[in-house]
């Protein structure tokens, strides 16, 4: 229906959104917003060089799986054994899933990747986690994983799973922290794309923007419930 419409630009915030509308126009230019790897997703061909109507930001999620791991390592030094949560609906989980694997045997941690594609596969896979033996959790990206983190973040708690993810505002709901971008700032730098093609911009002109700035969020609170204490420096 959008396309039909013939808007002047398409805002698609997720990765399964902006790559559902470029199947369907090639001349529409679209922005997207939280895409994880817009390379491996095949939204661009090249991050410097678009080459086609998309463009946007990166939260480069396959950069900071090395990040996400050793941090979780400094705040639990004793995990060791960690389930990766998947959205299984995400186009690019490959890529995510491959580097996480990567970064995980160079630090001598067991990491194995489980799927949600639905709200009713949470528990049974927190269940199959807890009976793996896992003693915590990385979440990749994805709107499925975001929308449920409510019911994810309770399920972490409940099995006592200390859990690092990349959005801050999953943060809240039981995880342990967060490493990566600022949301609110990449909405706002969309907006920014949106200006310069309705000014006549093309994007297949326009870079993809990696961020520059990543902060780190610490739920104490969920700390103290698994009975951690957060090393200073990662406090401070």
């Amino acid at each position: 229906e959008l396309v039909d419409l013939k808007p002047d630009v398409i805002i698609a915030v997720t990765t399964r959104g902006a790559v559902d509308v470029k199947k369907l126009t090639s001349t529409i230019p679209i922005v997207f917003v939280v895409v994880a790897d817009p390379f491996g997703a095949g939204l661009v061909e090249s991050l410097a060089h678009p080459g086609g109507n998309a463009t946007g930001l990166s939260l480069m999620a396959v950069d900071l799986s090395g990040k996400h791991l050793a941090l979780l390592k400094e705040a639990v030094p004793n995990v060791s054994r960690l389930a990766l949560v998947v959205d299984a609906t995400y186009p690019a989980k490959e890529p995510v899933t491959k580097s996480y694997e990567k970064v995980a045997r160079d630090l001598g941690i067991s990491l194995w990747p489980v799927e949600i594609s639905g709200p009713d596969d949470v528990e049974p896979v927190f269940a199959k986690i807890v009976a793996d033996r896992a003693n915590g959790f990385a979440l990749t990206v994805g709107a499925l994983l975001f929308n449920q983190r409510a019911r994810i973040g309770a399920s972490a708690l409940a099995h006592r799973l200390p859990a690092i993810c990349y959005i801050s505002e999953e943060v809240p709901h039981g995880y342990l922290m967060s490493y990566g971008q600022d949301f609110p700032d990449f909405f706002r730098r969309a907006a920014g794309y949106v200006d310069k093609i309705l000014k006549g911009a093309k994007p297949a002109d326009l870079p993809v923007e990696q961020p520059t700035k990543f902060k780190l969020v610490l739920n104490l609170k969920t700390a103290k419930a698994l009975g951690l204490n957060i090393p200073l420096p990662l406090i401070g």
